[in-house]
């Protein structure tokens, strides 16, 4: 039996349709679920991780399981993804992409912007601005998200002037997923450096969604 089989027997033996239901409503409806808690999953994925191994070719069994309907088949070929970094090439940022286009919804582009997409770039920086700059001004919401947020986990090491960059372009964006996602990424930046983050809200017309988010753990 191979590892995609055997996430999918897993999947199917540990499935509870009640709970389906609640998940699947949970995000609108837009995907079929087998009802598997996330940490449910994780042990799953442990006890096959140690039977079998990460497999050689990951990425391709990750886009296989991408392709299933089943919501919790997309999270764990994404954490596969992400598990098989030592197997990227510079030129898996195509498949990078693939996974961020695909099904795509707030629950995996976010993993795979902050995970995938951050960890990517620590491992080929020159590539960083050229596609970020492509994803931002692509007209593709999840694109544009994922060139704002890739940085959340870079914490000092940031690059503000990208960041800015990202950001402005889309500062009077309507769209509800870009509005939170500048808010956010200001918001983990300001963890770090609140009064860069303080300085770029007063200087900028942003958005009262992207302001209230990014000041929500400042003092008042």
């Amino acid at each position: 039996m191979n590892f995609e089989q055997a996430v999918l027997n897993q999947l199917e033996a540990n499935a509870n349709a009640q709970q389906a239901v609640k998940m699947a409503a949970y995000m609108k409806n837009q995907f079929v679920f087998y009802g598997i808690s996330s940490p449910t999953r994780k042990l799953i994925c442990k006890e096959l991780y140690n039977e079998y191994g990460v497999p050689e070719n990951a990425i391709e069994v990750a886009k296989v399981l991408f392709l299933r309907p089943h919501r919790e088949c997309h999270y764990i070929a994404q954490e596969l993804l992400l598990k098989a970094k030592n197997q990227w090439k510079e030129h898996h940022i195509e498949d990078i992409e693939w996974f961020i286009l695909q099904s795509s919804w707030w629950d995996t582009v976010d993993f795979l912007a902050s995970n995938v997409v951050g960890a990517y770039f620590n491992n080929w920086p020159e590539n960083k601005a050229d596609i970020i700059h492509q994803w931002n001004v692509s007209e593709d919401i999840w694109l544009i998200r994922t060139s704002i947020l890739f940085q959340l986990k870079y914490k000092a090491k940031v690059d503000t002037i990208l960041l800015a960059n990202s950001i402005l372009p889309h500062i009077q964006n309507k769209a509800f997923f870009i509005r939170k996602a500048i808010g956010w990424a200001l918001r983990s930046y300001a963890d770090v450096n609140p009064s860069w983050v303080i300085s770029f809200i007063e200087n900028n017309e942003l958005q009262p969604l992207s302001i209230k988010e990014a000041l929500r753990k400042l003092p008042k």
